[in-house]
């Protein structure tokens, strides 16, 4: 089973817990800044005083973590209790969890008139002696109001310095009128698979935990965003310990603990962590420019499954297969089209979508960078002017898998339809939408298995447009009778196209 297909099975959840309180409305300005500040913190090498104790690496590192409650305005009309929704995406949950008798406050009735406040339950660790914090984003994202608690039990009004959602880090800054403990950066990039590992953080607000375990596997992709390059561990770790640092056996940072993967919401020993060498570079900018303005150029991709470059003559299954080009985007203005496949990067070879979201979203905007497409069995080159965060129409992401949408002809058991009025109507298609309706899928037959579904409407087949069920059966047949072992076929669905690649059936 695939890596996507397990993560819409089961729930991939963040880790900060969440208790909505009854309180008056309250304004508080955040304000970043402290470009100045210094983060460099003289590394220290603890290892164990024995093989069996980790003690000597918790009592230097311990004293270095916090725990970060951060007030967060609930949205009007909301309930007392905020339900996760399910997805793929961990930011696309945020858990309550409610404590009553263990020091944290159960909800209350609102004041007439007054807004809804949530208190997030997080963890964070500090950097630098001066009080310079790093957490996860999701922690104080949307924050009115930020307070951090330092292990020994100090209460400081937190003031946020920087924040990131794509990579979900944030920088913080607290005022404490002394030099704080703090605990230094590692290099991620030396762990192997099977290295000893400790997280360190505050699960459901029982205060500063210690667990141990080993580094799981390396590079998991999420599907989140742009940055997924997760360190999986088996270290227990729940709500709460988002933001708390990950250390290895000489105690530094290598890790920030941030997701789980779980059925039901608690820990089953399959938690992930940012690799430390990615944060760190990300921590130095927030706290000097206080956010990163990422690249994008407006395209929609998918991977290149070894069908779809079977079908597109590709020598191997690598690039990033676009989907759908954002009107009036970079990607638009440079020539990029859909059904390309951006085989090249600023220099660089393109393997995945993963490999190009990265590439473009590191880059400044207003930079141009030439790139590489595959189109029509050969290579051309091309140059894009990359966009801003919020420019353009849709971010640069990438599909986890190809999603069903439909196929044509015989040999991929599908029996399709024109799209009439009447179709039109009851699958509520746009006007602009021109192609062919699956009316039915053989359930044993190949299009199926790739993921073609009644209702889907076929757009193109091998690039070539259709407008009618007759147009799509003879493309499917010519596409055959070119000796491709599969037939390319970009399909809309709803407000998505996607393309899907299926192999020829034996009749």
């Amino acid at each position: 089973m695939s890596t996507s297909n397990v993560l819409r099975r089961h729930r991939v959840v963040l880790l900060c817990s969440t208790v909505l309180l009854a309180v008056l409305a309250v304004a508080v300005v955040l304000k970043a800044g402290f470009a100045d500040a210094q983060i460099a913190a003289p590394a220290v090498s603890v290892t164990p005083a024995s093989n069996d104790s980790f003690a000597p690496i918790v009592a230097a590192d311990k004293p270095a973590v916090v725990t970060i409650t951060s007030i967060i305005k609930s949205s009007p009309g909301s309930n007392d209790e905020t339900t996760p929704s399910d997805g793929d995406s961990p930011s696309a949950h945020r858990l309550p969890q409610f404590f009553g008798d263990r020091g944290i406050p159960e909800p209350k009735a609102s004041p007439q008139g007054a807004t809804p406040l949530a208190e997030a339950l997080g963890s964070g660790f500090i950097i630098s002696s001066d009080g310079i914090i790093v957490t996860n984003n999701h922690v104080i994202d949307g924050a009115s109001d930020i307070k951090v608690t330092l292990d020994d039990g100090t209460e400081l009004k937190a003031i946020l310095v920087g924040q990131d959602a794509k990579s979900d880090l944030a920088v913080l800054r607290v005022e404490a009128g002394k030099s704080l403990p703090t605990v230094a950066w590692g290099d991620s990039d030396k762990l192997r698979a099977g290295d000893q590992i400790l997280a360190i953080g505050n699960p459901f607000g029982i205060g500063t935990t210690v667990t141990a375990g080993i580094i799981s596997a390396r590079g998991r992709d999420l599907h989140s965003g742009p940055y997924d390059d997760f360190l999986q561990v088996d270290a227990a770790i729940n709500h709460g310990n988002s933001g708390g640092p990950l250390v290895d056996i000489d105690g530094v940072v290598v890790g920030i603990n941030t997701a789980i993967y779980s059925p039901n919401g608690g820990s089953v020993g399959v938690g992930f962590a940012i690799p430390s060498r990615e944060a760190q570079q990300i921590v130095a900018k927030l706290i000097k420019n206080g956010s990163i303005e990422h690249g994008q150029i407006g395209v929609e991709i998918q991977p290149v499954t070894p069908d779809v470059a079977n079908a597109l003559g590709l020598p191997t299954p690598e690039g990033a297969l676009v989907a759908r080009v954002g009107d009036g985007s970079p990607a638009a203005h440079a020539g990029i089209k859909t059904g390309d496949v951006i085989i090249a990067f600023a220099g660089q070879a393109i393997k995945d979508p993963r490999a190009l979201s990265r590439a473009v979203a590191d880059l400044t905007p207003g930079r141009e960078e030439a790139l590489s497409v595959w189109r029509d069995g050969k290579t051309l080159a091309l140059s894009v002017v990359i966009g801003g965060n919020d420019q353009g129409p849709k971010p640069i992401a990438a599909t986890s898998s190809p999603q069903p949408t439909s196929p044509d002809g015989p040999t991929l058991g599908l029996a399709l339809g024109d799209v009439d009025q009447g179709v039109r109507q009851e699958l509520k298609i746009s006007a602009r939408v021109r192609g062919a309706v699956v009316e039915a899928v053989d359930p044993q037959q190949p299009a199926a298995i790739a993921g073609v579904e009644p209702g889907d409407i076929i757009v193109s087949v091998n690039h070539v447009p259709v407008k009618s069920a007759k147009e799509a059966s003879q493309a499917v047949v010519a596409a055959a009778k070119s000796g491709r072992k599969s037939v390319l076929l970009l399909i809309e669905r709803g407000e998505q196209q996607t393309f899907i690649a299926v192999p020829f059936g034996n009749g």
